[in-house]
């Protein structure tokens, strides 16, 4: 059994899934640093980023495994995995090609609170990419 100065300090990697499985994984441009999106894993995911080197997430909603880009080609190739000092939440350092959100934009975090304001938001990205091209229009 691992003990917290294992974790916190030790040189193994012993990733903390939480009560459902689950770790959160942020993916992170390697080349701007821009935050692409966050997701989560479950074990099998994570084994497969690790294996294949590319991001592979389990789907809350749909209760599965999916591979970033399955659908669209935007993979993300996985440079390097951080993990943080309690081994409960991941890093992907990624090079991607094009738009990551699922919307047409390079970062699911498109849209900032805007100053002042409780409840407005302001678009600060731009569409990369049409995704009605990719997905077919949702009705």
């Amino acid at each position: 059994m691992s003990t917290t100065k294992d974790i916190e300090e030790g040189a193994e990697f012993i990733p903390k899934f939480d009560d459902n499985g689950l770790i959160t994984a942020i993916a992170q441009d390697s080349q701007t640093g821009q935050i692409l999106m966050v997701a989560y894993m479950n074990q099998q995911a994570l084994e497969i980023t690790i294996q294949t080197g590319y991001g592979t997430y389990f789907s809350r909603s749909r209760q599965k495994l999916w591979k970033k880009g399955e659908e669209s080609g935007h993979v993300q190739k996985v440079e390097q995995i951080l993990v943080d000092c309690d081994q409960d939440c991941l890093i992907l350092k990624v090079t991607v090609d094009a738009g990551q959100c699922h919307v047409g934009y390079r970062s699911c975090f498109y849209r900032a609170l805007k100053k002042n304001t409780d409840k407005k938001l302001e678009f600060i990205g731009d569409l990369t990419y049409d995704p009605d091209k990719i997905y077919g229009k949702k009705n």
